[in-house]
């Protein structure tokens, strides 16, 4: 079985059963253990079209599987490269089980070669060995699976952006500061001595954020004028609320040196793409949409992908000891 949402309408559902196929040579079958579920997947399905995450697992034209991170178990290979009893953590449908076109990656993994993957990133068809990744612990697989993915994105926003020297900002401004992306972000921003961070969030999850103990400064989001507009700042949108960015770059004018969309948990309060509001252009530096891939294919070819992996080990190392 598979869930599906509507492309048009997430909050319309539905779960289907599909016959298992025969595997051709060079699959394998895995069976989904566990997946984890967060407002991360709901960005994946708002950027759908947009980024093609509907073509990661295609489904019929006006339904779509949001793919989830998670991991399976091979229960059947077709593959001589490939055993059966592997555990490997990647990106997933929601569904039961998946047969992928295979093709061994080095001796800890394979990716996706299917030909609807063609044109996808190698970090979204890369399937590792769990056993073999030094972060990985059986203890906290639930964790891991929350956390690792949104990690990996929060340090190369935050290695990005250290990379810019921050646009000669002073602080970073963190929308949707209760949300698990932003705070892998705000333990990569806390580890510099060169910035501030500032996490926006509801009134309700102000006193989670505070307890969090990663943000310099929290406030809500109506709580933005009270910040001082002349101190060069920069804002890491992973809300995607069209009006919270907009009083952002309207308050700081010319001060706003970057700003960069990463998510969209306000989903229902999107409005138009970042790169603009109705009619007019922001204020300040323009709304950059931030893609994972490219900076780490940036890293890779410049650190190679072991030091690239060793470096977010050891941040996401930093995250765990902090919240325990």
């Amino acid at each position: 079985m598979i869930f599906e949402v509507n492309r048009q309408d997430f909050r319309e559902t539905r779960v289907v059963d599909i016959a298992p196929a025969t595997l051709s040579a060079g699959q394998v079958r895995l069976s989904v253990e566990r997946f984890a579920f967060t407002s991360n997947n709901i960005s994946y399905a708002v950027a759908g079209d947009m980024l093609d995450y509907w073509g990661f697992f295609p489904a019929e034209q006006t339904w779509g599987h949001i793919p989830a991170i998670g991991i399976g178990s091979v229960i059947e290979s077709a593959n001589p490269d490939i055993a059966v009893g592997g555990r490997y953590f990647g990106f997933y449908p929601m569904a039961g089980e998946l047969v992928i076109d295979a093709h061994r990656r080095g001796p800890h993994g394979f990716r996706d070669v299917g030909p609807h993957r063609a044109n996808h990133a190698v970090t979204y068809t890369d399937f590792r060995d769990v056993d073999a990744d030094e972060s990985w612990d059986a203890d906290r697989t639930d964790e891991y699976l929350l956390l690792w993915g949104m990690f990996m994105t929060s340090f190369l926003v935050d290695d990005q952006l250290g990379d810019r020297g921050f646009a000669g900002a002073a602080q970073t401004l963190v929308t949707s500061a209760s949300s698990k992306t932003s705070i892998s972000l705000a333990s990569c921003l806390a580890a510099r001595s060169d910035i501030r961070a500032v996490g926006l969030t509801s009134e309700r999850n102000r006193s989670f954020v505070e307890n969090l103990d990663l943000y310099d400064q929290v406030i809500t989001y109506d709580e933005v004028a009270q910040l001082d507009p002349s101190i060069r700042s920069g804002v890491v949108d992973m809300a995607g609320n069209a009006s919270v960015r907009a009083s952002i770059h309207r308050h700081f004018g010319d001060n706003l040196t970057f700003s960069t969309s990463v998510g969209a948990t306000h989903w229902e309060a999107a409005g138009d793409p970042p790169t603009a509001t109705g009619g007019g252009a922001l204020p300040g530096a323009a709304p950059e949409f931030f893609f994972a891939p490219s900076q780490r294919a940036k890293r890779v070819e410049e650190w190679g992908a072991a030091e690239l992996d060793a470096r977010i080990d050891r941040a996401y190392r930093n995250l765990v000891e902090h919240s325990t």
